[in-house]
């Protein structure tokens, strides 16, 4: 019985990480929503092979393996085929389909997609779009997100509409991270140990240990995270 055991841990161990090898290598840093149909299939593919390895130590573990090896391959070939050859990435990726246009919804094309009107306006609420009214177009993508494109009247003033001039935005950088200072931030903003001390005395810290969190824009605003506060 313990041999078992024993034999079940090892296969589970040693198939998972290829199992895991091959599913890093068909995803990269996407997201699971944002992968194609195509590669989604392989992973479901893939879990189901592996869960007839552990379930049963009859099969041969070797074979196992190979058939995850050979799917992880299969995928980046058709992968690269695909970037090649438009037929294959027609079939593999499908194609983005239009489904609004000038304010109506292009039946026709829903249809074909298989998605519904009420599927459609969820996904525009999730972008904060309640007025179709509002839409040049709305594209179905091949993951299954929406992008849009509004009628100009209803696109947001932005300062170049208005002849403002600016600054590109610089995303402040954590100085303090749980009590101590993160120095590598603080050379990339040229602010020094004990710049930083005397800006947070003048907020009423005088000890690090107190700071959960702290972070400093190229401007020198500040903001402090304490370890005691708790939202009120």
């Amino acid at each position: 019985m313990m041999n078992t055991y024993f034999l079940i841990l090892i296969r589970t161990i040693t198939i998972m990480s290829i199992a895991l090898f091959s599913i890093l290598l068909i995803m990269g840093k996407r997201p699971i929503g944002e992968l194609p149909v195509f590669d989604y299939l392989i992973i479901i593919t893939l879990g189901s092979v592996v869960g007839a390895d552990i379930a049963e130590p009859n099969i041969n573990h070797a074979h196992i393996a190979f058939a995850i090896i050979v799917l992880a391959l299969f995928q980046k070939s058709v992968t690269l085929l695909a970037i090649k050859s438009n037929i294959i990435k027609r079939f593999v990726t499908f194609e983005p389909t239009i489904v609004i246009k000038d304010g109506k919804f292009i039946y026709k094309n829903l249809k074909h997609a298989k998605y519904s009107i009420d599927e459609v306006l969820m996904l525009l609420r999730e972008k904060g779009i309640f007025d179709i009214n509002e839409l040049y177009l709305a594209i179905l993508e091949p993951n299954g997100n929406i992008s849009v494109l509004k009628h100009s009247k209803y696109e947001t003033v932005t300062l170049k509409d208005m002849n403002i001039k600016h600054s590109d935005p610089h995303p402040p950088l954590t100085i303090i991270h749980e009590g101590n200072f993160v120095e590598q931030n603080l050379k990339a903003l040229k602010a020094t140990n004990e710049e930083i001390s005397k800006k947070l005395s003048e907020k009423g810290f005088n000890d690090l240990k107190h700071i959960v969190y702290a972070s400093l824009d190229t401007e020198g605003n500040i903001n402090i995270s304490p370890y005691d506060y708790d939202g009120g």
